[in-house]
């Protein structure tokens, strides 16, 4: 289910569950940043932009927050999780793990037609990484690695990859802001088209898990260069 688009997300709600569509709207924001990581969300605000009462906006973030993605704080209210460097090194090795298996899965039982939208968003990968343009890399990426699951066809393993997926959108491709990463990621991705549209299964296995392993490498030397400040992600504001 694809989220609201930006400009929805200042309309009022409507619609019968109403909770469901607030849901979807504050996570269509933390990935977005519009909410960032370690934000409070002020409720009385976000009810009135929506015009609807605080009671579905408090039912949506307690979905949320059994999803991970925000935590509710006793007398203080709700704020957006925000992963810490340990979290993000224990993640990305899993991840690559089960984006591993995916690649494997997807290029074994990809059609004529799956094969052209694999290609169709490989493409959009090479053109913003020409144009150096890192968010809509990020998007295209986030995209690409989307339907590589889908293609995958395991229930199981959707779910797995789906839920934790949700944890790496709260990083938003930081590690994208490494200078020359764009370049690298690209590269990595030829090799990874390379081996799915072939057919070779293995190779794109293991092409898919070292790329996730880049990622975590590239992560890494953004925090070195930051100085590793724990409150950098904060004052750089939503990018």
């Amino acid at each position: 289910m694809n989220p609201p688009a930006a400009s929805a997300l200042h309309a009022p709600v409507r619609g019968t569950s109403l909770h469901d569509e607030v849901a979807a709207r504050l996570r269509a924001m933390v990935f977005e940043r519009e909410l960032a990581p370690g934000e409070w969300i002020d409720e009385k605000a976000l009810a009135a932009r929506w015009q609807i009462s605080r009671t579905p906006l408090r039912e949506a973030l307690k979905v949320l927050a059994a999803e991970g993605l925000v935590e509710l704080v006793p007398q203080r209210g709700c704020r957006v999780v925000e992963l810490s460097d340990d979290d993000a090194d224990q993640l990305f090795p899993v991840m690559a793990l089960l984006e591993g298996r995916c690649a494997y899965e997807a290029t074994r039982n990809a059609t004529a037609a799956d094969r052209a939208l694999l290609r169709h968003w490989h493409d959009e990968l090479e053109r913003h990484a020409a144009a150096q343009d890192r968010d809509a890399y990020y998007r295209a990426n986030h995209e690409f690695h989307t339907l590589v699951q889908r293609l995958a066809r395991n229930r199981w393993l959707d779910r797995s990859t789906g839920d934790l997926r949700q944890f790496l959108r709260l990083m938003r491709g930081r590690q994208l802001k490494l200078p020359g990463r764009i370049d690298t990621s690209i590269r990595e991705h030829r090799v990874l088209i390379e081996a799915m549209l072939a057919g070779d299964a293995s190779r794109a296995e293991r092409t898919m898990h070292d790329h996730l392993m880049a990622q975590l490498a590239a992560l890494k030397a953004v925090r070195a260069l930051e100085g590793q400040s724990p409150t950098h992600e904060r004052k750089e504001g939503r990018t």
